[in-house]
């Protein structure tokens, strides 16, 4: 009952935002088309805002800034045929955030996609924003076992080349019990980080192997691929030797921790940095499914900006590569 519920409350909400939204796009046009006809100066506005604020008392909407705002919602994707079908599937709010914090035209453009397809929280989409989270991903292939790709063949997409958790204030001189510490009493940030559909399982998770005890840094679930994670924490440099370890892991989450509707383990050896060479040799004779990642807690170059766009647009909204202009939101006369 109580999920039945939540999932009307959801598809309410959303049907809510999509016309508000399409209703300030409406208004947006209708102002940017009188301004820039000339009929209107921008001082009509503030008497546009007075009027509707005595016949719509209570609505907070229609103030002289709000309206300004449609104005450039409006005017900042009204030629971009990719993004102007998007926008009403991301709250107002998101949108604010992005035409204030998020300058570049392509900058925003991703930022509504990676919201959309990663239902980013108002708090994370700031958070994402002000990290540089566009600029961060490795344009090189990922690096997985030839292992993955056979047991997991579509777990590639849900890791990443690198994981930005500048949220952990590090000191660069951080040791790896300080980055376990600092990655526990963050863990909701670092899930959010990691993608959806990883859930917590534990810390330094305890495995038997004969009359040995071992520990785990961090263990993962991941619902969608449906199988363990385990996360092993390192920060030097990569080392080959590192795979080792982390195999080991993997095979005791196997055969002591799966259970049988689960599919084989995953391990991801989470370094500072690696050399994708020494990584790509380590991986080739790799029999566990194992990947490599690196974390950063800097922010890195905008350069990949375009690729990561493409990317985006791949995977969430393929069929929005050439939107004829009947297709956009509706237009008001």
């Amino acid at each position: 009952m109580i999920v039945l519920i939540e999932a009307a409350r959801r598809r309410v909400y959303q049907a809510v935002n999509t016309e508000l939204v399409a209703h300030y796009w409406e208004l947006g046009e209708y102002i940017s088309q009188k301004i820039a006809s000339a009929e209107w100066g921008d001082g009509i506005v503030e008497d546009l805002a007075a009027d509707l604020a005595r016949r719509y008392p209570g609505v907070r909407g229609y103030t002289r800034p709000n309206l300004f705002r449609m104005r450039q919602f409006y005017e900042a994707y009204r030629s971009n045929r990719k993004v102007s079908p998007l926008v009403r599937q991301l709250p107002w709010t998101h949108h604010l955030i992005i035409l204030s914090q998020a300058k570049p035209v392509e900058t925003r453009e991703f930022y509504i996609l990676a919201a959309i397809k990663d239902r980013w929280p108002k708090r994370e989409l700031e958070r994402q924003i002000r990290s540089g989270a566009v600029l961060r991903e490795a344009r090189a292939t990922k690096k997985v076992s030839p292992a993955v790709r056979q047991t997991h063949p579509t777990a590639i997409d849900e890791f990443k080349n690198a994981y930005n958790i500048e949220f952990l204030g590090l000191a660069a001189d951080h040791s790896e019990a300080d980055l376990h510490d600092a990655l526990l009493r963050n863990l909701g940030r670092f899930l959010t980080e990691l993608g959806r559909d990883f859930c917590f399982v534990g810390s330094q998770y305890p495995v038997q192997v004969g009359s040995q005890d071992f520990a785990i840094d961090l263990v993962f679930f991941h619902r969608g691929i449906q199988c363990l994670v385990a996360f092993e924490l390192k920060v030097d440099k990569f080392k080959p030797a590192d795979l080792g370890q982390l195999s080991f892991y993997v095979e005791a989450l196997d055969r002591d921790v799966k259970k049988l509707h689960e599919r084989p383990s995953i391990g991801v050896l989470l370094c500072a940095t690696k050399d994708d060479e020494v990584v790509e040799y380590a991986l080739a004779r790799t029999t566990a499914p194992t990947l490599v990642a690196e974390y950063q807690t800097f922010l890195p170059s905008k350069e990949l900006l375009r690729a990561k766009l493409h990317e985006l647009y791949a995977q969430l909204a393929p069929e929005n590569a050439v939107v004829p202009r009947a297709t956009h939101l509706r237009r008001r006369s």
